[in-house]
């Protein structure tokens, strides 16, 4: 199945729900950076977290994830925008435990860490930024972005996001979904959904078994006839690194700096920390950014 987001309503404008497959990405994720289960899991969750909130922008905004807990993986970062592209990384990519956690699944907030912070920063564009950030509240993500969304964006939501990790590591299923209260939605219908997200199972295995982004909602909220889908996007992890903006940085490092790389290592290699891309740049192409340099 390819990966793809939909984005609907559901009873009558009072519900706006996502859900997404996001298997493919998450393996892609995992070969760039060699993820071990647990890091794997963590990644895929904030990466299938972050396209949701990157597909709540409009036009060409993009939503960048931070979250730095105080366990082994350490920082998580993803960044998405409006058309599905999403892409990540983890501090520490090595990170399996032999013990399950006490629901006999991978120990996910031991290897986030219960303590730490989940930063959101949309760029609006113009150069105009919203930031937001809550204290971790669970390490299991799904529970934290949605203390985020009802914390910092005042937005009634359930969030649940899910990563299927083989034995050797792949990536067997992944994806999630995020439901949101709108203004006027009544108690017995937030009653009807609490009822339906906690008998429903979880969904890493739902896309194990074959249930779709629609389905998935379906179940939700009880019924295809109570959703109504409003877009589909494919979704895909693609990284915009170049060259060109690695030169930027590369300048603003200044002068001093770009003279000792020309000086005592003769040229310089540069890596993407989301796809793992490396640069080359010779001594030559040092000393003409030196030339741009202040």
């Amino acid at each position: 199945m390819e990966d793809y987001l939909i984005k609907a309503l559901a009873y009558d404008g009072q519900v706006r729900a996502y859900a997404a497959i996001t298997t493919n990405t998450v393996k892609v994720a995992q070969r760039y950076h060699d993820t071990w289960s647990v890091s794997s899991a963590a990644l895929g969750r904030t990466m299938t977290a972050t396209l949701f909130l990157g597909a709540m922008q409009k036009g060409n905004q993009k939503t960048t994830v931070k979250i730095d807990g105080n366990g082994p993986i350490g920082r998580i970062i993803a960044d998405s925008n409006t058309q599905g592209h999403i892409r990540g990384y983890v501090s520490n990519p090595h990170v399996h435990f032999n013990e399950l956690n006490e629901a006999g699944k991978l120990d996910v907030r031991r290897g986030v860490g219960t303590e730490g912070t989940l930063s959101v920063v949309k760029d609006l564009g113009f150069g105009e930024n919203f930031t937001g950030q809550v204290p971790l509240v669970s390490g299991e993500l799904g529970e934290d972005f949605t203390y985020y969304l009802a914390t910092s964006e005042q937005i009634g939501s359930s969030v649940g996001v899910g990563v299927l990790v083989n034995p050797d590591d792949s990536i067997e299923a992944a994806g999630g979904f995020m439901i949101q209260l709108l203004p006027g939605a009544d108690e017995e219908l937030i009653a009807k959904l609490e009822k339906n997200l906690k008998d429903c199972p979880t969904v890493s295995r739902l896309i194990e078994r074959g249930e779709t982004p629609e389905t998935i909602l379906a179940t939700l909220v009880g019924g295809a006839q109570n959703l109504q889908i409003l877009e589909k996007i494919p979704v895909e992890f693609e990284c915009n690194c170049s060259k060109e903006r690695f030169e930027n940085a590369i300048i603003s490092l200044g002068r001093a700096e770009i003279r000792q790389m020309i000086d005592e290592d003769h040229g310089a290699e540069a890596e993407c920390h989301f796809c793992r891309k490396k640069y080359q740049f010779s001594e030559a192409e040092l000393e003409m950014l030196y030339q741009q340099a202040k």
